[in-house]
């Protein structure tokens, strides 16, 4: 994996599953991280190989229920985000799908109540030790490449100390999300805290943090000094974001992410969370269209809703040829 000067998706619970990461690729993205996965329960899983959608999955041992699902296209590019609070966990959760992806990641910047009770995510932040022996452990035994995410401590000297230690275990790059655990999504993140820890150290820096613009990409890097950029909500509101020639119509993405979710045969509750999403930002979930996703049960309510009838017919008819599809449709 090469951290320098790339355009990242970020992780994002419900909506960086593969058909997003898809799109977001097809945009422009570098590399894209999925969704936050718990070791929990991807230890609980089995590789299972779907010829028919031309996917990798990985699925509850004794249901149907797909955890995480990835294929051949993104495999140089999508990293497989992690909760844990234990090095030996980590590392069996991540030797099942570590083969199957560009690198693993440690989330250590998420701070909801799950995440931090479970002494998972920004929780990780004041356990410097537990951090040591779970990058430790990971690197000892795995051959992919192993990062971690960040939020940003108390104050710029405990950020820059807490860098310091996660770079001398060898990871090859960091992502920095500028703000604080206490911090709101409406509080202006801190890109000259980010800048603090580019400066300290030499691997590079992944910034993250009010990216909503193509143009935020150069405005961070120049502020920071990042090797790298990784978006979050400008990406789920339009994945376009990563396309140089400048951003598509929300409504045109939309139909091209419910179209990549048809076509990867993605769940209807996380196609149905990241659409509205997209029209929460952009106009209202309370007007018909937003009822009437509200409403739908499957993907094909869903293709019914904007037309997308006959692709999803055309894709359902010729499911072993689905991993070309994206292709030609």
């Amino acid at each position: 994996m090469d951290y320098q000067n790339k355009l990242v998706l970020a992780p994002m619970v419900r909506v960086g599953t593969l058909s997003f990461r898809m799109l977001a690729a097809e945009y422009g993205a570098d590399i894209t991280y999925g969704e936050e996965i718990i070791d929990h329960k991807l230890v609980k899983c089995e590789r299972r190989s779907n010829v028919a959608a031309g996917t990798t999955e990985f699925v509850e041992k004794g249901t149907d229920n797909v955890v995480f699902s990835t294929c051949d296209e993104e495999r140089n590019r999508v990293v497989f985000q992690m909760g844990t609070s234990n090095a030996v966990r980590a590392l069996k959760a991540a030797e099942i799908v570590c083969n199957d992806v560009a690198a693993v990641d440690i989330n250590m910047g998420c701070p909801k109540a799950f995440s931090i009770q479970g002494g998972m995510g920004a929780a990780l932040l004041s356990k410097p030790e537990l951090i040591h022996d779970i990058l430790a452990t990971l690197k000892r035994n795995l051959d992919v490449p192993v990062t971690c995410k960040i939020r940003l401590l108390n104050s710029p000297a405990d950020t820059v100390e807490l860098a310091r230690r996660i770079e001398k275990l060898g990871v090859p790059a960091l992502a920095v999300h500028g703000r604080k655990i206490a911090d709101r999504p409406r509080d202006p993140a801190k890109w000259d805290e980010i800048a603090d820890v580019v400066a300290a150290l030499s691997i590079p820096v992944i910034a993250n943090g009010d990216v909503l613009e193509y143009d935020d990409f150069s405005r961070i890097k120049t502020a920071t000094g990042a090797a790298s950029v990784m978006v979050a909500r400008g990406a789920m509101w339009n994945a376009s974001i990563f396309s140089p020639k400048g951003k598509s119509h929300w409504e045109d993405v939309k139909k091209a992410y419910l179209r990549k979710s048809i076509l990867w045969n993605n769940d209807v509750k996380s196609t149905k969370y990241t659409i509205k999403e997209m029209i929460a930002h952009h106009s209202c979930l309370e007007l018909p269209e937003g009822k009437s996703i509200n409403k739908a049960d499957t993907l094909e309510d869903l293709a019914q809703l904007y037309q997308l009838e006959d692709y999803y017919w055309t894709v359902k008819n010729n499911r072993p040829l689905a991993h070309d599809l994206h292709c030609i449709l």
